[in-house]
């Protein structure tokens, strides 16, 4: 797994989504409940930016639909998204907030 760094722990705002790209990825990072979490970026159900959208309970919200989905697992928890997005693991090393978007082989 290959880690690359998305961004400054110090310029994540609680409860903020911030996007980024990674190696051609669009990632939504977001800082709460005193954990990291990297999630795809782009809604399963409509193509919009999640990190558009508003965090709340560790989930985040896709502003076009209404859409929640869980930051620890990607699940949806309501309608009308019925897919999950992807998580990407997150290691915090000093103030450097690293993501990995590869998948093992």
């Amino acid at each position: 797994m290959t880690f690359v760094r998305a961004c400054g722990l110090s310029e994540l705002e609680e409860d903020t989504p911030k996007r980024v790209e990674l190696d051609g990825t669009p990632v939504s990072v977001v800082h709460t409940e005193g954990e990291v979490f990297a999630v795809h970026d782009i809604c399963s159900h409509a193509n919009v930016s999640l990190s558009e959208g508003e965090v709340e309970d560790c989930q985040i919200e896709c502003w076009l639909h209404g859409s929640s989905f869980d930051l620890r697992t990607g699940k949806p928890s309501g309608l009308p998204a019925t897919r999950p997005v992807p998580v990407y693991p997150v290691k915090i090393e000093g103030d450097d907030v690293l993501v990995s978007v590869t998948q093992e082989s």
